[in-house]
């Protein structure tokens, strides 16, 4: 048993001096500031190494396709950090895109071109200033539909007043043109 007490006390003994811990003193990654840590001189090479291998090369591109993975690249920035982006405006999504989908009031489905017509002279007698438009993607059958908006929520004004007119009017999501959506 004292043998045993022994054995243990030297293996300790031993092994506190080959970890010993130091201060190591680095560069914060984000802001640049020094940063000290109590650590092995080993485990701080180490994670330098990593650290080494995770920054960008920032030279020309490489001219053989050997080269494109070798480690001896000339690493030397540090990868940026990201933000996500903030959410977009009516207007900055108009700049990117003219036409979206968003959402028209389908006032009837008709079995003709000529009744067609005829819905959208109404509807046009009716809300002078709302554009109309047929569409025959359905043929035989033809679709009747008013106004562009963003939302479902921005054509609920213009649809309640539509269905006094029109019993069956509902918003539907059809691509409209940016510019002319509410």
């Amino acid at each position: 048993m004292k043998s045993f007490f022994k054995i243990i006390a030297l293996f300790t003994l031993l092994s506190s001096n080959i970890f010993e811990a130091q201060q190591v003193v680095t560069k914060d990654t984000i802001s640049g500031t020094p940063l000290s840590i109590m650590m092995d001189q080993k485990v701080s090479d180490l994670l330098r190494s990593v650290e080494d291998k995770c920054t960008t090369n920032t030279s020309a591109s490489p001219t053989n396709s050997e080269n494109e993975y070798s480690d001896n690249s000339g690493k030397t920035t540090i990868p940026k950090i990201t933000v996500p982006e903030k959410e977009l405006t009516n207007a900055e999504i108009c700049r990117k895109n003219p036409r979206i989908m968003g959402f028209k009031i389908q006032l009837a489905v008709v079995k003709s071109n000529e009744e067609a017509r005829e819905v959208g002279m109404f509807f046009r007698r009716r809300f002078p200033n709302m554009k109309v438009e047929t569409d025959a993607s359905l043929r035989p059958n033809y679709k009747v539909l008013a106004g562009s908006y963003f939302t479902r929520q921005s054509a609920a004004g213009d649809l309640a007043q539509i269905k006094k007119f029109f019993k069956d009017a509902v918003a539907v999501q059809y691509r409209v043109f940016c510019v002319e959506a509410k």
